[in-house]
């Protein structure tokens, strides 16, 4: 359920409280990614002491291993992991596609996922070697395992199964995501077969609603929209999954080839969605990205960005260039400062940057769970910010002072 508390007068920004069968939420937040039931580096209870308040796993990885009969043996999500909170499943849509178009066209989660920001071309980007490991049909799309190479089959109704087994408080359906670089006669396909598994994602998810041998019964499901970077297609999306009885929506799939695209896509969108449910916005969440879709009305976005920078050497800090350091600098290495001195994380609290550079690039593991503690709480203390200067209407103001103009 959601409860929307606060409206800017500048701006669709608005704070929130999602409740869950594992807690409330408040919005807008970001969102951890957990993968495999675990953010990298970092164990369960130390992730509620940096102020994370919702955790996002992946069904396609969970169901490789260790499977979703495993998890829901050992309670679920929650009993398995140990994490507490609030908890999402993507459907795997996006790791089907890493597999299929996404490997085709040079698209992914580390390869650049706005073409146009990206010194390769999009013939440069195309045409990566080997065979496609995803064949797409309107049952649902068998893919091969990167683990083992055994077959699968993922259909709407089997996902919702498995989702169901995992037991997040709010889960996914199956979705075909589209690349930068398909066209629009096949974006509109992918877009109306997206639609047609919605449907039958859930009946399925209505279906299943009062077995009492999943672990979560207050499960929500949300819609997601597709339609790449094409107006027309985003807007009949936005029409079709928003008619539909989902708790909430996610906005997924190709948000165009820059973030000018991806700013378009969120004003096409968010105004014709239900106002009363939550938005979550799959798959972004870098600090210059938050300001602005938070300002367009988002509620919650995953990244694995601030983790993966953290495990590559990169911290954040606010006056930083572009809010981040890079540890491996040999500018670092007699530097007895915290990361960020105003910082109250466990990090910032016990180790310097010359330590911190010294175990990075000595390849130390400790490094990898002390920078990414750091970037988490950076994350959560600028969406405390963010929550407060809705509430003061001052968000363009708070904007200005990170560096960023509101557009």
């Amino acid at each position: 359920m959601f409860r929307e508390l606060h409206r800017s007068t500048h701006s669709p920004a608005r704070i929130g409280e999602l409740v869950t069968p594992h807690g409330v939420v408040r919005t807008p937040t970001f969102v951890a990614v957990a993968t495999r039931a675990s953010v990298k580096g970092v164990e369960p209870a130390a992730l509620a002491g940096l102020g994370l308040e919702l955790l996002i796993a992946n069904t396609y990885h969970l169901h490789m291993r260790p499977g979703e009969d495993v998890v829901a043996s050992l309670g679920g999500l929650h009993g398995f992991s140990g994490w507490r909170g609030p908890t999402m499943t993507d459907s795997g849509g996006f790791q089907v596609f890493s597999l299929g178009a996404g490997k085709e066209h040079g698209v992914g989660k580390v390869a650049p996922i706005f073409p146009g920001e990206s010194d390769a071309t999009p013939a440069a980007l195309a045409g990566r070697d080997g065979p496609p490991l995803v064949r797409l049909s309107e049952a649902g799309a068998w893919f091969r395992s990167v683990v083992d190479g055994s077959e699968h089959t993922f259909t709407p109704e089997s996902v919702i199964t498995i989702e169901r087994k995992l037991g997040a408080d709010i889960i996914l359906p199956l979705d075909e995501c589209t690349s930068p670089l398909h066209d629009y006669g096949y974006t509109r396909a992918a877009m109306e077969r997206t639609h047609r598994w919605a449907r039958r994602a859930l009946e399925a998810f209505q279906l299943l609603a009062d077995d009492p041998t999943f672990p979560n019964p207050g499960q929500e499901l949300y819609g997601i929209v597709q339609g790449g970077a094409y107006e027309d297609l985003r807007r009949e999306s936005t029409d079709v999954i928003g008619e539909m009885d989902f708790a909430g929506f996610a906005i997924g799939g190709s948000l165009g080839r820059s973030k000018d695209d991806m700013w378009r896509v969120l004003d096409w969108t968010i105004p014709s969605l239900p106002q009363d449910k939550p938005r979550h916005l799959l798959g972004i969440g870098e600090i210059e990205d938050i300001f602005a879709a938070v300002s367009r009305g988002v509620d919650t976005f995953d990244c694995a960005a601030p983790t993966r920078m953290a495990r590559n050497g990169s911290v954040f800090l606010r006056d930083a260039p572009r809010h981040r350091i890079h540890l491996r600098n040999a500018a670092f290495r007699l530097d007895d400062r915290p990361i960020d001195p105003g910082c109250d994380c466990p990090t910032c609290a016990q180790h310097s940057r010359a330590y911190l550079q010294h175990l990075c690039r000595s390849g130390e593991l400790s490094y990898y769970r002390l920078a990414t503690l750091h970037n988490l709480r950076f994350m959560a203390r600028l969406m405390d910010e963010i929550r407060e200067a809705i509430a003061a209407d001052r968000l363009e103001t708070l904007a200005k002072e990170w560096g960023f103009h509101l557009t």
